[in-house]
């Protein structure tokens, strides 16, 4: 959840993407997320649908891809956690989510995103999605961009449990961010510790 607006709350800057998802159940990180590239695709039906699982079957030969040819090299890059950004169609995304789709049945809009790793150069990363494209074909390659994203202040906390007991640990979030008396913008931002088709 991304805020705005000063207040007495220190903001953490992670060291690299892996600190980023070090969420707690117990209380809310603050934290600082600085510019980043990622590897997304965009869609308009319902998490979990078809084209959904489309995204992720895309975005993960991609990542993993690029991840073994820097290993070749001696370069330590691990693949990152999956990341959605969620709105409905009423909703104005922040200026640095566009351009993004209309929405499509039922008002979703979604982002899914990996981390690209900060040593791939972007002949690393367009060699990657050629090498994908050529040998797998995933269903959504001709889709996949590259796209910068900082995200600035942010307020986190980790949900254990089904997608139908969320709004209780969205509206504790929303809560301390009041509480902070900080203010929301931006849109909603899941990051999956785990695979969002099966937990």
């Amino acid at each position: 959840m991304t805020v705005a607006t000063p207040s007495s709350i220190e903001f953490e800057t992670p060291t690299d993407y892996r600190d980023e998802i070090r969420a707690r159940v117990d209380r809310v990180r603050w934290l600082t997320i600085p510019a980043r590239r990622y590897f997304a695709i965009d869609g308009t039906d319902a998490p979990g649908s078809p084209g959904f699982r489309d995204a992720i079957a895309t975005l993960y030969p991609v990542a993993y891809t690029s991840h073994f040819a820097l290993k070749r090299r001696g370069i330590d890059a691990p693949v990152g956690a999956l990341q959605g950004l969620f709105w409905l169609g009423g909703q104005t995304p922040t200026e640095e989510l566009a351009p993004a789709p209309p929405p499509g049945p039922g008002g979703w809009r979604w982002r899914l995103l990996l981390p690209v790793a900060d040593a791939a150069s972007p002949d690393d990363v367009e060699a990657a999605i050629a090498d994908v494209r050529a040998k797998k074909q995933p269903p959504r390659i001709e889709e996949l961009r590259i796209l910068p994203w900082e995200e600035g202040s942010v307020a986190q906390i980790m949900h254990v449990g089904s997608y139908a007991d969320e709004p209780t640990t969205i509206a504790r979030l929303q809560a301390a961010v009041a509480d902070a008396g900080l203010r929301l913008r931006g849109i909603h931002h899941e990051i999956y510790i785990g695979d969002p088709n099966r937990t």
